[in-house]
């Protein structure tokens, strides 16, 4: 028997593999597939505009992704179960490090290639996105006037500001770390939570005594973990500047935004500043 003939021999089928199935297969029902195929309408024949379309509908499922990861991980510190919650965060970790990949098919877009379907854009902007904008809310980094944008659409509107007027995520970390003994001052943990958060040297001694302590303490892991999702956010914003930079330089933006001016500034702005500035206090 020839051995290396038979290896290479088409598998035999599974009947029920080929049997027909009554209305949309059961892969389809539970993944939607044909939906999510069929959301792709570009609006030009420019070769690159199906690419640019993929590329920003799989980064808003990310989004959607990493948006019910933070979540679950709020509620996990708000009931101090932090193996949850360290859980919760690593898996926001892969779905940030698949969100940051996702730029690969656009990144190198050349003026030329971005300007043949630019125009189709009409009015939109990745600025509108609301769930980023829940991913910005759930990092501290809070504005009320970027709601108005969304008061069109009351049932995205109203979760929106659901998530606007809660405890960000690093907010219930403060909160649970008090919950632990730390000396978070009252003042953190009395603040306005709709406020943009910002850092305090307070909270810089309470991760100060973490990051000077035993290596392996749980919360230092969670420093760190919090940390990794802080420089993966980073890192998104700065390869969105590189690909704008890149596709359009320093024109105005879609919409009338600043555009790439904007980009540079959204992308300065640390997250978690604190576990940032601790580096230097150990």
């Amino acid at each position: 028997m020839n051995t290396s003939t038979s290896a290479l021999a088409e598998p035999a089928v599974d009947d029920s593999l080929t049997r027909p199935f009554h209305g949309p297969s059961p892969y389809d029902e539970y993944v939607h597939a044909s939906v999510l195929n069929s959301l792709q309408q570009p609006l030009t024949e420019a070769a690159d505009e199906m690419g640019f379309l993929v590329t920003t509908q799989v980064m808003e499922l990310w989004f959607t992704l990493v948006v019910h990861e933070w979540q679950a991980a709020r509620q996990a510190f708000a009931k101090d179960d932090l193996d949850r919650a360290l859980d919760a965060l690593t898996r926001s970790r892969r779905a940030l490090s698949a969100l940051n990949d996702s730029w690969k098919p656009i990144a190198a877009l050349t003026p030329a290639q971005f300007n043949g379907f630019r125009a189709a854009f009409g009015r939109a902007s990745g600025f509108q996105s609301a769930m980023y904008r829940h991913m910005e809310f759930l990092l501290g980094q809070k504005n009320a006037g970027l709601l108005g944008g969304h008061r069109g659409d009351p049932s995205v509107h109203e979760a929106l500001a659901e998530t606007y007027r809660a405890p960000s995520l690093y907010d219930e970390v403060l909160l649970f770390l008090h919950r632990r003994g730390l000396p978070v001052p009252e003042h953190v943990r009395e603040r306005d939570v709709t406020a943009p958060y910002a850092s305090d040297p307070g909270v810089v001694e309470v991760w100060r005594r973490i990051y000077a302590g035993p290596q392996h303490d749980p919360l230092l892991v969670l420093g760190e973990a919090l940390t990794d999702v802080a420089e993966l956010v980073t890192r998104w914003r700065l390869d969105h500047v590189m690909v704008v930079r890149r596709a359009m330089g320093a024109k105005p933006g879609s919409a009338g935004s600043s555009g790439l001016a904007w980009l540079e500034r959204r992308a300065s702005r640390p997250v978690f500043p604190e576990l940032w500035e601790v580096r230097g206090a150990v």
